[in-house]
């Protein structure tokens, strides 16, 4: 799933304090001759609020089995994020779909300035301090997969220095 970030981390769920987080549920029909089947899909977002986080999808016809799929969907793709004394390392774009998200990183004291989904998502990594703006499409499956796709290109600098071959001083001080 998460093939073209070449920094994505894949975290192994056991040993992890995950808290699943939902996102949204939506209520699904599908019509049929003999009327219409209701059903249910739950998007999740699990996370141990210390860099590791994941998303998943369910569905079932009752919503606590939705949400159930879904968190046990989510610990199938965990991905760990680089956190800088509770922010971000740098500012990120990400786009999925019609969906494109910004974050910024922020000073200690700001909070998490994010509204629905991105929030969601950025509390369950464990980012404390954050800017973040949400534009395009507002559908929570798209909005997640946009902040995944900007966490997921965030790089700390001791992976950058190891990339270029470089020592640390030199990454700041060029």
């Amino acid at each position: 799933m998460y093939q073209k970030y070449k920094n994505a981390e894949l975290v192994k769920p056991s040993g992890i304090d995950l808290k699943d987080r939902l996102v949204g549920v939506q209520r699904v029909t599908k019509v049929t001759k003999g009327g219409r089947a209701f059903g249910f899909s739950a998007i999740v977002v699990v996370g141990d609020e210390a860099g590791v986080v994941g998303h998943g999808l369910g569905k079932s016809k009752d919503v606590a089995s939705a949400i159930a799929k879904a968190v046990d969907d989510a610990k199938k793709n965990l991905v760990r994020i680089p956190i800088i004394k509770g922010t971000l390392p740098h500012e990120q774009k990400g786009k999925f779909g019609g969906a494109r998200v910004n974050i910024i990183p922020a000073a200690p004291g700001t909070g998490v300035i994010a509204g629905g989904a991105v929030r969601t998502v950025l509390e369950a990594v464990g980012i404390h301090d954050v800017l973040s703006k949400s534009q395009g499409s507002s559908n929570p499956h798209n909005v997640v997969k946009a902040t995944f796709d900007a966490l997921l290109q965030l790089r700390d600098a001791k992976v950058i220095a190891k990339d270029r071959g470089i020592s640390l001083e030199k990454v700041f001080n060029g």
